[in-house]
């Protein structure tokens, strides 16, 4: 399996590189995507240039950024004949949701490109939403040819999962109504083992699987019917997370200054929140409205519960 570190680091710049693309050409004047939230609303004539513009950026990105993974990280490990490498009991499984996760958006965000290039709709919907599945399954084969690591099937299924969220709910409602979101705060866990789990705020939100919870966010109002007062912008969310991991299986031992060895307990966490879908917030500002959907992948602190295997225990603002 690919260090954690580089693989989000570069799934996450191919994401938030069209991601914010895509939010700019919402912004433009007389453009219709901001009217609503979803992205299989919008309805525009076939585009030869726009469709042009967007399969050169995905290809420039996506060969761009394989090539220089291959130059700059897997040249320095043995090749090997493809084999398969089974990672599904690490890190409590929060990696195989964060691979989910970032398939989905990068698929929301395909689905998006196409449709505002007049793409006709179930193309746009299958040949967009599997992106974030094509992109991150072909860093799996490149594991696959690496002696250190192998194609895990976990990662794989778990990319397929957050393609196919996204394509299932556009083809059923024409709308997320499901969204997966992320959110961090620092663990306590990254000063024991800063090179695993990062030395900054920076590298833990990308490397401690301690501090980020991911979410099922759920907008109410989508369910109701359209004359519901209901607000339009609150969700509810279930979250995923896990404690006390300073390695991806076990945790190895540690002594303190002292010479006591500490011990962390790991287990599972889940949540119950409050959410806000920034992205069915409209105002007049094309700068808000930019940034909201930029975003949208956040979940915004809220009153949550967490139901672990010690405890329940409440939160103002639950991360």
């Amino acid at each position: 399996m690919l260090d954690s570190k580089k693989t989000f680091l570069l799934v996450s710049a191919f994401f938030l590189v069209l991601r914010y693309s895509f939010a700019q050409m919402e912004s433009s004047k007389g453009s219709p995507l901001l009217k609503d939230s979803t992205l299989s609303n919008i309805t525009q004539r076939f585009n030869k240039k726009r469709l042009g513009a967007v399969i050169g950026t995905e290809v420039l990105l996506y060969g761009g950024s394989m090539y220089g993974l291959s130059e700059l990280w897997y040249k320095d490990y043995p090749r090997s004949k493809f084999h398969f490498f089974d990672d599904n009991n690490e890190w409590l499984q929060m990696d195989k949701v964060g691979h989910a996760t970032t398939s989905y958006y990068i698929g929301r965000v395909g689905i998006g490109l196409l449709k505002w290039s007049g793409v006709e709709r179930k193309k746009a919907i299958w040949y967009g939403g599997m992106v974030g599945s094509v992109y991150q399954s072909t860093i799996e084969v490149l594991d696959g040819f690496s002696s250190e690591w192998g194609f895990s099937v976990g990662d794989f299924t778990a990319n397929t999962f957050g393609s196919v969220l996204v394509v299932a709910e556009e083809f059923a409602w024409d709308d997320q109504r499901i969204v997966l979101k992320y959110s961090f705060q620092q663990s306590p866990y990254a000063s024991y083992r800063p090179n695993i789990l990062g030395k900054d705020i920076t590298e833990n939100a990308l490397k401690d699987y301690n501090g980020q919870t991911y979410w099922l966010s759920v907008n109410l109002y989508s369910f109701m019917a359209k004359s519901s007062k209901f607000p339009k912008w609150l969700n509810l969310a279930v979250g995923y997370g896990a404690e006390g991991m300073t390695g991806a299986v076990f945790n190895p031992p540690y002594v303190d200054g002292n010479g006591w060895q500490i011990n962390f307990e790991r287990y599972r966490q889940f949540y119950l929140s409050f959410d806000v879908d920034l992205t069915r917030i409209k105002t007049k500002s094309k700068l808000l409205n930019t940034l909201f959907y930029s975003i949208g992948f956040l979940k915004i602190p809220a009153p949550s519960l967490e139901f672990n295997k010690n405890e329940i225990k409440g939160s103002w603002l639950g991360f």
